[in-house]
C-alpha cells in the first residue's frame, strides 16, 4: 500500500503521537490497512480518529439525516396536505419523487440557491409553453412538465421548512447547513485534519478543506500521477489540476504528491472475451501467471456485481479470499419468492375467483419449508398437474393447501398492515427450520426490512396499497446486501471500483471493462436537462466520467501486472464495446499492450448415439415383455430404440406438465374420447340416418364427457387457442359422423361392432418353440356391406399405406419408421383374423385421419406380397429386439410425421 505507507511515514515524521490527527478518507475501507501499517511500524500510541468526509460534514451541520422510506413517507404527507393537482396517491408519488429528491440534493450541494434553480426550470417551461400553442388540455406532455415544476416550486420549499422544524435533513440540506457553519468551525476547532486521497469535492467539501488549510488546521495528501496530471486532455486529472490552483498551495505549502508511477514498466494485457460470464472462466489462467500464490497483493475488480457468483465458482482453489462487495439481497431465492408473494396479492386484487398456477408454483418452490409442508406441496403439484388445472379455484386451493404453514400468505390480504405482520411472523418461524447460513441471513434481512417498513408506516394514516408496499420493499431490498466475512489483510481481494480508493496492488484484474460500465456514460436518472446542469455547475455525466477515469488510472498506476477483460458480445443492454479507457491506453500510453482473444466456443459435442447392451437383466425383462407386445411398442422401437428401452424395459414415463395450450397428443385424445362416446351408444346397431343426425346434435355433450376423461377443467376451453382447438375437434367429429351419414344415405349397410376393442393373448410364433403374445386396443370395428373394417384413428396425416413386399425386402421391410402405420395395421389384421368371433369374414384395415377427416377411412393396400409376408417382416423386427448381440442404439435421425 504505497500511498498509505507514504502518508503514515509523513505523519510520524511530524508527530510520533498520531492521536492528535483526524484522518479524513473517501471511504472506510483503507482504515484496516492503515492499522496494519502502524503495526508494521511498531507504533504503540493511541490511534488517530478516522472520518469519512460525509461524516465530517454531518458533524458540522448537526442535523439528523433522513433518507429512503422515512423521507418518502414524510414528503408524501407534506405533498398531499398541500392539495396540489394532480392528487397523486403514494404509489404515483413514488414514481417521481426519488428521482426528484436526488436532483434536489444535487441542487443543494452544487448551486448557490435551490429556489433559483427551481424557478429557472419553471420559467423555462413557461417560455416553451408561450412559444407553442399547447391548448387547454393538461395531459399534453409539455404542459404536464410545466405543471410539475410549478408544483415543485411550492412543494420543495415547504418540504424543506417542515424538515427543518424537526431538525431533519436530506444529504443536500446537510451540505447547505454545513456551508454556513464551515468558517466558524475552521476558526474555532482545535483539531488537526488530514485529508487523504481525495479527487472530486462538492463545493461544501472544498470550502471545508480550504478553510481548514487557511487556518493551518489541515493538510492534504493527493495521489496524482504526471501521466494524467500534466496532460490537459486527460480527464482523469481534471479535478486534481483544479485543486493545484488553490491559493492555499503556495511556496510554504506544497501540493502533495505528484508521482511518475504510470510510466514505470508494466505488463498490460487486454482480453477480448466472447460472453459476460466467460470472463470469469479466464481467471484461473491469469492466476497461474501470478508468482505469489497467496495472492496477497492481487485485486480482482468487478465492474459488474452480477459476476460475483460466477467469479467465486472459479476461485475454489484460492485459500484466502476477501470480498469487499456484499452479495445483493435481490439475487437470492427467498427474495424472488417475496416478490412473487406481492405479485400474487396484486393479481388477487384483479381476479378474486381463482389463482393462476404460475403465480403459485414459484412461491411453493422457493420459500423454505418443513417436511410436513413438503408433503402437502408435493400432493398439491401432483393433483394440479394430473388434472392440468391452469386456473385454480379458491375452494380447491384451500382444499389442497390449507394445511400449509404459510397458507395465509397465499390468501387475499385484508390490509397491508396485516400482511406485513404475517410476513414478520413467517420470517421469524422460518429461522427455526434447518436452513443453511445464507438462507438464514437472507430471511433475517427481510424480517428486519419488514419491521423497519412497519415502524416507518405507523405514524402515517394514509392508505398504503399492496402495490405501494411492494415498491417500498423492493427499494429497500435493492439497496441491501449480505456482507461476506473474510481476511482483509491477506489473500485475494475481490472488490468494486470504488472500494479500491487509496489502495494499491501489484496485480490488478479488472472484469467488464466495457463502455457503459467504465465509465457509466450518460445514464443519469434526472429531470434536469444537461444544459441547465452545466449552467448551475451541477455535476453531469462528464464529471462522473472524469471521476471514473481517475479511479481507473490511479488503480493501475502503481501496478506491475494489469489484466483488463471486456465482453465483446452484443446482447441485451450490452453493446460489446470495450471501454474508451482501454483505447486511450492503447493509443496514448508508452506501454506495450498484449491483446488476447478468448472465444466462447467449444468443440461441438460429439453426437455419439447412446448404446445400451442387452445384459442378462435386460434379456430377462425382454422375455417378460414377450408376454404382452403391442403394435405401439414396435413403432416406438422404430422411432428410437432408446425410447423403447426406457419405457418398455425400464418402465419409466414422462412427468406430467401443465399445458396452457392443448398439446397435439391431448388434442388427439379429445377427439378420440369424444368419438368413443358417440359410437359406444351406437354399438351393435345397423346405423340409421336418424341415429347419426341425433349424434351430430349432441356433439358438445360428448366433448364434455371427453374433457372429464382428460381430467381437464371446462374453463380450460373457454378462451384463447384452447377454444379454437375445441371448435376444431367438434368440426372433425362432425366430419366423421357426416361421412358415415353419407354412407348410410347412399344405401350402404353400416354396423358398429365394437369400440376400443381390447385383445390380448393372441399368439404369434417366432419359431416352433418360441412365441410372443399380442395385446392392445382397436379404436373401431365395423361392418360395411358385409366387409369387416378394422379402423385406427390418427391425428397425423396418412402415410405409406400401400405395401410392396417381395423376396428382396421382406427381411427388413418394416425396419423403416416411415412405414409404422402400415406395420400397425398389419398386426391388427393378423390379430382380428385370429379372433374366433371374426373367423371367415372378409377383413379390411385402414386409418381414419383427423387431419383429413372428410376422406373417411384409407385402407391398407397390398401391391406386392400378402399379410403373411408382412408378418414375416414383423417377426424379423421382433427378433432384432430380442437379439442379445444387438444393443439398443439411439436413433439420432430427425423424425418426421
Amino acid at each position: 500500500m504505497k500511498f498509505l505507507n507514504k502518508i503514515i511515514h509523513e505523519l510520524l515524521t511530524q508527530n510520533p503521537d498520531l492521536s492528535d490527527f483526524n484522518i479524513v478518507l473517501p471511504g472506510k475501507r483503507p482504515i484496516v490497512f492503515i492499522r496494519q501499517i502502524l503495526e508494521e511500524n511498531n507504533y504503540s500510541g493511541f490511534l488517530p480518529n478516522f472520518f469519512t468526509v460525509e461524516e465530517l460534514v454531518d458533524r458540522i451541520a448537526d442535523k439528523q439525516p433522513v433518507q429512503g422510506i422515512s423521507l418518502w413517507l414524510f414528503a408524501f404527507d407534506v405533498y398531499r396536505n398541500l392539495g396540489l393537482i394532480p392528487k397523486d396517491d403514494f404509489a404515483e408519488f413514488l414514481k417521481w419523487f426519488p428521482t426528484l429528491q436526488k436532483d434536489w440534493d444535487d441542487i443543494l450541494k452544487f448551486s448557490d440557491s435551490d429556489e433559483a434553480v427551481l424557478q429557472y426550470m419553471f420559467d423555462e417551461e413557461r417560455i416553451k409553453e408561450w412559444a407553442q400553442d399547447l391548448g387547454e388540455d393538461d395531459d399534453v406532455p409539455r404542459k404536464k412538465f410545466l405543471n410539475f415544476w410549478q408544483n415543485m416550486n411550492i412543494f420543495l420549499p415547504v418540504l424543506k421548512k417542515k424538515l427543518q422544524e424537526k431538525n431533519w435533513a436530506t444529504s443536500g440540506m446537510i451540505h447547505e447547513t454545513a456551508k454556513a457553519k464551515i468558517v466558524d468551525f475552521a476558526k474555532n476547532t482545535s483539531e488537526h485534519f488530514v485529508f487523504c486521497g481525495f479527487n472530486a469535492f462538492t463545493p461544501v467539501e472544498e470550502k471545508l478543506v480550504r478553510s481548514l488549510l487557511q487556518w493551518n488546521k489541515a493538510q492534504c495528501f493527493f495521489q496524482a500521477d504526471r501521466y494524467y496530471f500534466d496532460d490537459e486532455r486527460q480527464e482523469a486529472g481534471k479535478f486534481l489540476r483544479n485543486h493545484k490552483t488553490w491559493k492555499e498551495f503556495d511556496d510554504t505549502r506544497a501540493f502533495h504528491w505528484i508521482e511518475d508511477d504510470f510510466n514505470q514498466p508494466k505488463n498490460i494485457k487486454v482480453y477480448e472475451v466472447s460472453g459476460n460470464v466467460t470472463q470469469t472462466k479466464v481467471l484461473p489462467e491469469i492466476f497461474k501467471e501470478i508468482e505469489n500464490k497467496t495472492y496477497s497483493n492481487t485485486a480482482v475488480v468487478l465492474l459488474d456485481e452480477n459476476l460475483l457468483p460466477a467469479s467465486l465458482d472459479v476461485m475454489y482453489g484460492v485459500d484466502n479470499l476477501n470480498i469487499t462487495m456484499g452479495f445483493p439481497l435481490k439475487n437470492l431465492s427467498f427474495s424472488n419468492a417475496v416478490k412473487q408473494l406481492f405479485y400474487l396479492q396484486k393479481q388477487l386484487e384483479k381476479n378474486k375467483s381463482s389463482y393462476y398456477y404460475r403465480d403459485i408454483f414459484p412461491i411453493l418452490e422457493e420459500l423454505p419449508k418443513s417436511a410436513e409442508d413438503e408433503l402437502i406441496i408435493s400432493n398439491f403439484r401432483t393433483k394440479i398437474e394430473e388434472r392440468n388445472i391452469v386456473y385454480i379455484s379458491r375452494k380447491l386451493l384451500e382444499e389442497l393447501l390449507s394445511g400449509l404453514s404459510y397458507y395465509n400468505l397465499l390468501k387475499k390480504a385484508e390490509h397491508t398492515g396485516v400482511y406485513l405482520d404475517m410476513l414478520i411472523n413467517f420470517c421469524r418461524d422460518i429461522k427455526w427450520l434447518p436452513i443453511d447460513d445464507i438462507q438464514y441471513e437472507n430471511v433475517s434481512h427481510f424480517e428486519n426490512a419488514f419491521r423497519i417498513i412497519k415502524n416507518q408506516l405507523s405514524p402515517y394514516h394514509f392508505e398504503i396499497k399492496m402495490e405501494t408496499l411492494e415498491i417500498l420493499i423492493n427499494q429497500h431490498v435493492n439497496s441491501e446486501s449480505i456482507d461476506f466475512q473474510g481476511e482483509p489483510l491477506r489473500g485475494l481481494q475481490i472488490m468494486g471500483l470504488l472500494e479500491t480508493r487509496l489502495l494499491n496492488f501489484e496485480n490488478v484484474i479488472m472484469l467488464s471493462v466495457n463502455e457503459g460500465k467504465l465509465p457509466l456514460g450518460n445514464s443519469q436518472n434526472t429531470y434536469i436537462p444537461f444544459d441547465i446542469r452545466r449552467y448551475f455547475d451541477l455535476h453531469t455525466f462528464l464529471e462522473n466520467d472524469s471521476i471514473y477515469a481517475y479511479h481507473f488510472y490511479r488503480l493501475i498506476q502503481d501496478s506491475q501486472n494489469v489484466h483488463l477483460l471486456y465482453n465483446a458480445l452484443s446482447s441485451g443492454v450490452n453493446t460489446g464495446e470495450k471501454s474508451r479507457f482501454i483505447t486511450q491506453i492503447e493509443m496514448e500510453s508508452s506501454h506495450p499492450i498484449e491483446h488476447l482473444i478468448i472465444e466462447n466456443s467449444s468443440e461441438p459435442i460429439a453426437s455419439m448415439p447412446i448404446e445400451i447392451p442387452k445384459t442378462e437383466i435386460v434379456m430377462e425383462r425382454l422375455q417378460k415383455w414377450k408376454e404382452k407386445v403391442s403394435a405401439s411398442h414396435l413403432t416406438s422401437y422404430l422411432y428410437n430404440p432408446i425410447d423403447f428401452y426406457l419405457s418398455k424395459i425400464l418402465k419409466t414415463s414422462e412427468t406430467d406438465e401443465i399445458e396452457e395450450e392443448l398439446s397435439v397428443k391431448n388434442y388427439g385424445n379429445l377427439v378420440h374420447y369424444s368419438l368413443q362416446e358417440v359410437y359406444e351408444i351406437l354399438k351393435g346397431k345397423v346405423l340409421k340416418e336418424k341415429d347419426l343426425q341425433n349424434s351430430i346434435k349432441d356433439i358438445d355433450q360428448y366433448i364434455n364427457v371427453a374433457i372429464e376423461k382428460l381430467k381437464h377443467q371446462p374453463e380450460f376451453y373457454e378462451k384463447g387457442m384452447n377454444y379454437i382447438h375445441r371448435a376444431i375437434a367438434k368440426k372433425v367429429i362432425e366430419n366423421v359422423l357426416g361421412h358415415d351419414l353419407e354412407l348410410v344415405r347412399n344405401g350402404n349397410t353400416l354396423e358398429i361392432l365394437d369400440i376400443e376393442k381390447r385383445f390380448e393373448n393372441v399368439d404369434f410364433y417366432l419359431d416352433a418353440n418360441d412365441k410372443i403374445s399380442f395385446l392392445g386396443f382397436i379404436d373401431r370395428i365395423d361392418r360395411l356391406n358385409g366387409t369387416l373394417r378394422i379402423i385406427d384413428y390418427k391425428t397425423a396425416k396418412i402415410k405409406n399405406l400401400t405395401v410392396k413386399i417381395d423376396e428382396n425386402n421382406v427381411a427388413d421391410y418394416f425396419h423403416n419408421s416411415e412405414r409404422k402405420q402400415a406395420l400397425q395395421l398389419c398386426i391388427y389384421h393378423y390379430v382380428v383374423q385370429n379372433l374366433p368371433e371374426f373367423w371367415g369374414l372378409p377383413i379390411e384395415t385402414g386409418i381414419w385421419s383427423f387431419a383429413e377427416a372428410k376422406k373417411g377411412v384409407v385402407s391398407l393396400q397390398f401391391d406386392k406380397g400378402t399379410i403373411d409376408d408382412a408378418m414375416m417382416s414383423v417377426k424379423n423386427l421382433i427378433l432384432e429386439i430380442l437379439n442379445p448381440d444387438l444393443s439398443f442404439i439411439e436413433n439420432i435421425k430427425s423424425y418426421s410425421n
